[in-house]
């Protein structure tokens, strides 16, 4: 099959949803499918370049920063993509168009389908649906919907990654039915492994209000457990974060930003015994890490990390800084039900959320969808 990828994130670029879409797309390429991604340029990239067996373009359009992209930046790629596919399908043909993030790439495949009878299918990553992402699209996704609706009415499918995002889909379009499939996010399950634990509470990620982190260190503050609490992630709440750090009985370690593929960060997560992320997210990187790494987790029951982590932890509600206090101090309590929960997170990682497991799901996918269109004809 002829598979064109649509994404303006795409590795180096991007958050968690990147380095997700690549793993599906560099096994389409594995199992034979001729792939060629379209996405945005960032200075220092090379303009072309295969990747995994993947063949990329990247598209220059004023893209400024490598984990933030604005709306003009956005708006600018669908310019220069447009113009640059008009010239390349008339060459190149395709079977299917795999589009990542329904706004604002999926305005591109909406237009192929209707101009060159390319089907297309979707994958949602959370911020590009309204409700989601409130610290930056709040008031962007107050003009979204009918493009959204427009965009999905025409998809053969489309993939969120929880339960908990294909429910917001769904209050904008309405049931979907069939055509709604979740795909969890996974992990390649031998990068992060379990090693020696320690006396460690680890969260990691961008420091947002909605992640959750100054509920952990309000929860910790006056508890001397024995643990340290380590933090690893920048963001505008830092300053805030350590100045309620100060005077804690459980210590507190800033670490910054560490790149989740160095060797410092694999090690820290290895020796971990405990990691929390208590956040309003639909399938957090952070948590299937720790989860590989055979960490016992404490998270929020009211997005989509519950579906992640499911019985491998504890889960509190979000904003209640009682509920994970209580789940430390059961943990700290309780040496072995630590070992357990760390246990039951590696086994649902190998079992459920291991890549392969998950592209699974995408094979059946795509035999579905052959048989429907060929009963069709």
């Amino acid at each position: 099959m002829r598979i064109l990828i649509l994404n303006y994130e795409y590795p180096p670029l991007g958050g968690g949803a990147s380095p997700a879409s690549h793993e599906v797309t560099k096994r389409y390429a594995r199992d034979g499918h001729d792939v060629l991604v379209v996405t945005m340029h960032l200075k220092g990239l090379p303009e072309e370049e295969t990747m995994d067996g993947v063949n990329i373009v990247r598209l220059k359009s004023w893209r400024s920063k490598a984990h933030m992209c604005h709306p003009w930046e956005q708006a600018r790629f669908l310019q220069v993509a447009r113009s640059f596919l008009k010239s390349h399908l008339k060459e190149k043909k395709y079977d299917l168009v795999h589009c990542h993030f329904v706004i604002p790439t999926g305005i591109l495949a909406r237009w192929i389908k209707n101009k060159y009878q390319i089907p297309y299918v979707l994958t949602s990553h959370g911020s590009d649906i309204p409700g989601y992402n409130p610290d930056r699209f709040k008031a962007l996704h107050y003009l979204t919907p009918p493009t959204i609706r427009s965009i999905i009415a025409g998809a053969d499918f489309i993939f969120p990654s929880s339960k908990y995002l294909g429910s917001m889909i769904e209050k904008v379009t309405g049931p979907l039915g069939e055509k709604l499939v979740v795909m969890p996010n996974g992990i390649e399950k031998d990068v992060y492994i379990p090693g020696t634990k320690e006396k460690i509470i680890l969260s990691t990620g961008r420091l947002l209000h909605r992640k959750g982190f100054q509920y952990l260190i309000e929860a910790v503050h006056d508890i001397d457990s024995g643990y340290q609490l380590y933090i690893c992630g920048d963001g505008p709440m830092m300053d805030e974060l350590k100045h309620m750090a100060e005077g804690s009985l459980t210590p507190v370690v800033f670490h910054g930003w560490i790149s989740n593929k160095s060797d410092a960060y694999k090690e820290l997560l290895s020796k971990a015994s405990i990691f929390s992320l208590v956040s309003i997210e639909n399938s957090s990187v952070s948590l299937v890490e720790a989860m590989s790494a055979g960490c016992a987790m404490i998270t929020s029951k009211t997005s989509g990390c519950a579906e992640t982590v499911a019985d491998a932890g504890k889960l509190v509600e979000h904003g209640a800084v009682d509920g994970v206090k209580k789940a430390l101090l059961e943990y700290f309590e309780d040496p072995e039900l630590v070992r357990r929960n760390g246990q039951k997170a590696r086994k649902r990682i190998e079992e459920v959320l291991d890549w392969e497991k998950v592209y699974k799901g995408y094979q059946v996918i795509w035999q579905i969808r052959e048989k429907s269109h060929s009963n069709s004809k």
